[in-house]
């Protein structure tokens, strides 16, 4: 998953334009009776939930680059053409690919016991034997990053966070920075390893992996998450004064370059001089579970709604292009390998729904100038569904970035992400965690979005973007 703070991360290192912000508040309109009826009838929606449980029970965990999100593709565009899509296809790309090895780790002296994580994405290996060392433990990214690097070289650090949950999930980017960069920075300051308190809400024994990146130059170090309760046993430990010894078993590797791909599905519009309407989410998943809310659920959403415009009876005037990019957990790799193929065909908005499957509660906009209407008709027809409009330019997420980047207006829904941490990345991203009614609300929201842009006649035209 990737939402506006990782993105605001990321956009440390990608050449992404940022969104220009404090656009004006939509002006309230009045409701077209056909979309407030097409919004009604999404809230009885059963084609997102059978595309999660498809998804989830017939292909499983989707680890990027991997045999198995190839056969995720295969899934993908046979159900898209089944779903009655047009212009269905794969477009494949190379990628490089890491994969997960043997994990175990525990606690040497002074109080043995065994702990439970998991590598993080890009992580280094120890030895087959694994690796004994002293922990330099730090409760906080703050006072790792304080410390001398005689504190840190040659043992394995720790970095503890208290990741809070909150409805917009902003709290992912501050506590994330430990894993975002940690590691690399751990290798450059001389530490032989680093292990970190799960990126997450809960209090499981389920630890939360993610992609962490090594800096050009600089060879990549064991690298892992502790579930939380091992992550408070650590620091427990280090309270009573006594040298802390870990034995670390890691053993990922990179495999080289594979094959990777984007599966692509189109609802044609009426006039091709108005432009596509992008929306989507991404394919791939972590290899711990099967993705169902990170993110078979917001392929999903966005397919479903976009086939209840198709089958209302109605061609709309833009063409709405389905997009299930591959490989965004490890570095957003469909992101700019769609826009490289598909940059210079005119994209007039851009979202996708990567936040789970819990209820879209807040939606933002960067529609502008001549096409602020459209924003204002939005606002309208999305307060049945509990939906407000809040200040803040739309257009996030790392899959359509490389697209937003070029000028393209982007719309944002934003599920509660209240739940969404607890389960995110782990063991537990299963297809039980997905509420059938929230994702029929989802698609509901979706839907009215779909047919009231797609149809608009005003122009939707590029937005002002700033660089950072």
């Amino acid at each position: 998953m990737t939402n506006r703070f990782l993105a605001a991360i990321l956009a440390l290192a990608l050449p992404f334009p940022a969104l220009a912000q404090r656009a004006a508040p939509p002006v309230p309109a009045p409701v077209d009776p056909a979309v407030a009826a097409l919004r009604d009838a999404a809230l009885k929606d059963d084609v997102a939930y059978d595309i999660v449980e498809g998804l989830t029970t017939e292909v499983g965990q989707r680890l990027a680059g991997t045999e198995a999100e190839a056969r995720a593709r295969t899934w993908a565009v046979a159900k898209l053409k089944a779903l009655g899509f047009q212009n269905v296809r794969s477009e494949p790309y190379r990628m490089p690919v890491w994969v997960r090895g043997e994990e175990r780790a525990e606690i040497v002296s002074p109080f043995p016991q065994k702990l439970v994580l998991t590598a993080l994405g890009n992580s280094g290996a120890t030895p087959d034997a694994g690796l004994t060392a002293e922990v330099a433990v730090f409760k906080t990214f703050g006072e790792f990053m304080n410390a001398p690097d005689s504190a840190i070289k040659g043992r394995i650090v720790y970095v503890g966070n208290a990741m809070a949950p909150t409805q917009d999930g902003s709290s992912y980017g501050q506590s994330g920075v430990a894993r975002f960069v940690g590691p690399g920075i751990a290798a450059r300051r001389g530490a032989l390893a680093m292990v970190i308190r799960s990126i997450g809400t809960d209090t499981h024994r389920t630890p939360h992996t993610g992609v962490t990146n090594f800096p050009e130059g600089v060879k990549p170090i064991p690298a892992a998450a502790l579930s939380v309760p091992d992550a408070k046993l650590i620091e427990a430990m280090a309270a009573r004064g006594k040298p802390l010894t870990m034995k670390l078993v890691l053993t990922p590797r990179q495999i080289g370059e594979r094959e990777s791909g984007n599966v692509i599905a189109e609802v044609p519009g009426s006039d091709p001089a108005a432009g596509i309407v992008l929306v989507g989410g991404h394919l791939d998943s972590w290899d711990l579970a099967t993705g169902a809310i990170d993110d078979a659920s917001g392929v999903a959403i966005t397919a479903a709604a976009a086939k209840r415009i198709m089958d209302s009876g109605r061609r709309p005037r833009r063409t709405i292009r389905v997009v299930w990019f591959g490989s965004e957990e490890v570095g957003g790799f469909g992101a700019r390998d769609y826009a490289r193929r598909h940059g210079a065909e005119r994209h007039v908005v851009a979202a996708e729904s990567d936040l789970g499957a819990d209820r879209v509660w807040r939606f933002q906009s960067s529609l502008e100038g001549s096409a602020a209407p459209v924003a204002g008709r939005l606002a309208s027809a999305l307060v049945p569904l509990g939906i407000v409009h809040t200040d803040g330019g739309g257009g996030d997420g790392a899959d359509i970035g490389p697209i937003v980047a070029t000028g393209v207006a982007g719309i944002d829904f934003n599920q509660s992400a209240l739940r969404y941490f607890d389960t995110h990345h782990t063991a537990d991203d299963t297809l039980d965690r997905v509420d059938p009614e929230m994702l029929r609300q989802n698609v509901a929201a979706w839907t009215t979005m779909l047919a009231i842009v797609a149809d608009a006649p005003e122009e939707i035209g590029p937005v002002a973007r700033k660089s950072h």
